[in-house]
Formats: structure tokens, C-alpha cells, sequence
């Protein structure tokens, strides 16, 4: 496992420095994320790609956002998040199939983005909708030699599950963000891995905790500070046989935001090191 870091692609990005900066800090892998319908170009791709080759950074999956209204809650966050809303669903699906293309051009893998607010009940026709909507994006990136992946949070790991299943192909799977699941209420990221572990490819290294309002997700903490129970949480997907990389995600800005990503990079390579060293002694 390598540990890497969430990197935001925005108008005013410098790629080539950003990508320094990665290098300087000692990280290998990065997850790509942007929400500007604008950026998914060629010339953008381009840019991208040079970075890339420049600084030898990996980009292990591309993580699109959508356009429309968007807030992080329980209640407003129910109508304004994600492929749930009907009124956003065919627009955002749109951006999507545009960003596995983008993720093409830049020799991508793996797409990534939230959902929303999945219904549980698989007869809701809301669900209905959602799973036909994802069909089509989950087929755009079969064509492009593409996974799907569902970031974490706003489901419930069965749901999620099920919501695979459902969508029937063979590229669908999770990037699992143990946080998200601990801030939505949604369940235990080390419990989580026993529902849908076959399908985790890609993880988000954050921290947070429960939400402590009925209205409000529940803060998010710098890595090793939060509720996920990170030995636990590494030692269960060495025990799963995830072999792929850890991006860590800290959700503020400056200087704070290094120290932090710099904190968690070596809490979590401590514990992959110790990891390594038990299955090694087991092994001999």
C-alpha cells in the first residue's frame, strides 16, 4: 500500500508545482478531483499529463464532481446531492460521462464521485432512477476501459451494496472513505469492509466522528484524532487482500492542511510497516 493525497483541479491550479510540492512531501499517488465542468478539455488533459511525466506522480483515479446546488447535510443535502434528485439527475449524469472521458485522456482508471442519499428501500422509484442513471455511466466507463467507483457516505454499506448488485457489471465498485461513513451515521468503516469489502479499490484516508445533531454531518479531524479505528481499519484490509493505495483527504486549507497530511501520511505508513512486519513473522 502507498499513501497518497487528494489533489483539486481548479482554473487557477499550477500542476507542474502542485505536483512538486507532492514529490517534496513524499507521496507517489494522488486522487485528481474536480467540480469545473470547464477544465475537462483536452488542453486541460494535456497540462495534466505533463505534470505527470514531469514529477512522476500516479493519478489513481479521477474524482468528478457535478454541477447545481450542493449542501452537506441531512436535510437540504437530501435534495441537492449527488444522481439522487431527479431534477439534477440527467445534467449531472452528462458531466459525469464527460469526466470518464477527461479521466481517458489522462490515462485514468478508476472514476469516482457521491451518489447521494440512496434510498433504502430498493422500491422507492427514486432508487429505480438512480440505478438506471448509473447503468449508463458505469457502461460509458466500460467503453473507456474504465472503473466506477461510489464514494462513500450518504449510504449505508448494505445499500451500497445492493445498489452494486443491481447495476449488474462487472467494473462497479467502492472508494471507500472511512470518515464519510463515521460523519454520515452510516456505520463502522472496519465493519463496513465484511458488506463490501470484495469491492473497495480505492480509500480515502480521513478521520471524523458520529454526528452529534440530527441536522449537521459530524466534524471531520485531522488523521489519528477522529473515530476511525485506523490499526484496525488497516490490519482488516490487509486481512481483505486490499493491496491498493491510501489517499488522504483533509478538508482545509494552508498550512494546517500540510501539517496534517504530512501527520497522517506517516501515522498511516507506520501502520501498514507494522502490519508488513506481523503477516512477514506469520509467514516464517
Amino acid at each position: 500500500m502507498r499513501v497518497g493525497v487528494v489533489v483539486g483541479l481548479h482554473k487557477d491550479t499550477d500542476l507542474k508545482e502542485k505536483f512538486s510540492e507532492l514529490g517534496e512531501m513524499g507521496m507517489e499517488s494522488c486522487q485528481l478531483v474536480c467540480w469545473d465542468r470547464t477544465l475537462l478539455n483536452e488542453e486541460t488533459a494535456a497540462l495534466v499529463k505533463q505534470a505527470v511525466e514531469e514529477e512522476k506522480i500516479d493519478i489513481t483515479a479521477f474524482w468528478c464532481g457535478w454541477e447545481g446546488p450542493r449542501t452537506w447535510n441531512f436535510y437540504e443535502g437530501q435534495e441537492t446531492l449527488g444522481l439522487v434528485p431527479a431534477a439534477f439527475r440527467f445534467q449531472r449524469l452528462q458531466m459525469l460521462m464527460e469526466g470518464s472521458d477527461f479521466a481517458k485522456l489522462i490515462g485514468v482508471k478508476n472514476l469516482v464521485t457521491h451518489v447521494g442519499y440512496m434510498p433504502e428501500n430498493p422500491y422507492d422509484p427514486n432508487y429505480q432512477g438512480v440505478i438506471i442513471c448509473l447503468k449508463e455511466l458505469a457502461a460509458k466507463c466500460r467503453e473507456n476501459g474504465q472503473n466506477f467507483l461510489f464514494e462513500t457516505g450518504q449510504e449505508t454499506p448494505v445499500t451500497l451494496k445492493r445498489a452494486i448488485q443491481d447495476i449488474g457489471l462487472d467494473n462497479v465498485g467502492v472508494n471507500l472513505d472511512p470518515a464519510n461513513l463515521l460523519m454520515y451515521g452510516k456505520g463502522n468503516p472496519v465493519d463496513a469492509l465484511d458488506v463490501f469489502g470484495e469491492y473497495v479499490l480505492g480509500i480515502h484516508g480521513k478521520d471524523g466522528c458520529y454526528p452529534t445533531d440530527g441536522h449537521e454531518l459530524g466534524a471531520e479531524m485531522p488523521l489519528g484524532q477522529g473515530r476511525v479505528n485506523y490499526p484496525a481499519f488497516i490490519r482488516k484490509l490487509k486481512e481483505i487482500g486490499y493491496e491498493g493505495d491510501i489517499t488522504i483527504e483533509r478538508e482545509i486549507s494552508g498550512e494546517e492542511q500540510k501539517k496534517d497530511i504530512l501527520m497522517g501520511k506517516k501515522l498511516l505508513e507506520d501502520l501498514i510497516a507494522a502490519e508488513n512486519s506481523v503477516l512477514t513473522k506469520a509467514q516464517n
